[in-house]
């Protein structure tokens, strides 16, 4: 990847967090998406175009993929690709919570090269290039190295409990916690604040794509929920759930889920 993705993404981060934080998020215009897809913000476009017209004019050869942004075919010809969730975490910036976040990924040929997720409320800047480890705010991470099961905390939503995704009925004694924003919970795991991040259903690349690489640049195994390694830029930008944690307690998740 051309070494000067990564400035680029944190620059852009920090901007969209200029963007972002001059809207109120109780008070910004808001509306539902068509297909019950969850509610959008003018904060959440406001950012989007701001990403747009300086991510493409720095890279006007790479494809373009953004949760606000219709989408095309024409990335599916593209060696990179940006992939972006302008506000990950909407309904928390319209209840005025901190915890939402900017996810700006590049991948290449399927697989994530430069990453930055960023929490400007709560001061937090993650960032990974490939082959060159994970940062928060300049400063190295590394994923907790806890191996076992009993004792591992995982960040998933309350029906990643239900009995129809386990063998034999039930999952194992982790203690569950819960972020809003699906980046935030990625980066809290690459950071060793716990030791998992798990998520069943389908998940939008954008969504997960910064997290991934940030996640590995800090020692993590990240695959779907079947233990495949996550593909990107796919013609439906759809992954069949995020399984996160180290070797050790991936291996565990992974083989005590049903298939």
């Amino acid at each position: 990847m051309p070494v000067n993705d990564l400035p680029l993404l944190l620059e852009a981060a920090q901007a969209a967090g200029k963007i972002a934080t001059g809207f109120a998020g109780q008070t910004a215009a808001r509306w539902d998406k068509p297909d019950d897809a969850g509610p959008v913000t003018e904060a959440d476009l406001a950012v989007n175009d701001m990403l747009h017209t300086t991510l493409r004019a720095a890279r006007p050869e790479y494809g373009w993929l953004s949760e606000e942004t219709e989408d095309t075919t024409e990335r599916l010809n593209r060696d990179r690709v940006f992939i972006i969730d302008p506000i990950d975490g909407t309904r928390s910036f319209i209840e005025g919570a901190k915890t939402w976040a900017h996810s700006i990924a590049v991948a290449e040929q399927g697989r994530v090269t430069a990453a930055a997720i960023y929490l400007p409320l709560l001061d937090k800047m993650y960032a990974a290039a490939e082959g060159q480890g994970a940062t928060l705010n300049g400063v190295p991470i590394r994923v907790g190295v806890g191996s076992d099961p009993s004792a591992a905390s995982i960040l998933a939503a309350r029906p990643t409990a239900d009995a129809h995704h386990w063998q034999g009925g039930q999952m194992p004694p982790f203690t569950r916690a819960y972020r809003p924003s699906l980046a935030y919970r990625l980066a809290l795991v690459a950071e060793g604040r716990f030791d998992a991040m798990l998520t069943l259903h389908k998940a939008w690349e954008w969504d997960i794509a910064a997290g991934d690489l940030i996640l590995r640049e800090a020692g993590a195994v990240v695959s779907d929920r079947l233990a495949k390694p996550l593909i990107f830029n796919n013609p439906e930008p759809l992954l069949d759930g995020v399984v996160a944690a180290n070797p050790e307690i991936h291996e565990h998740i992974t083989k005590a889920l049903a298939t």
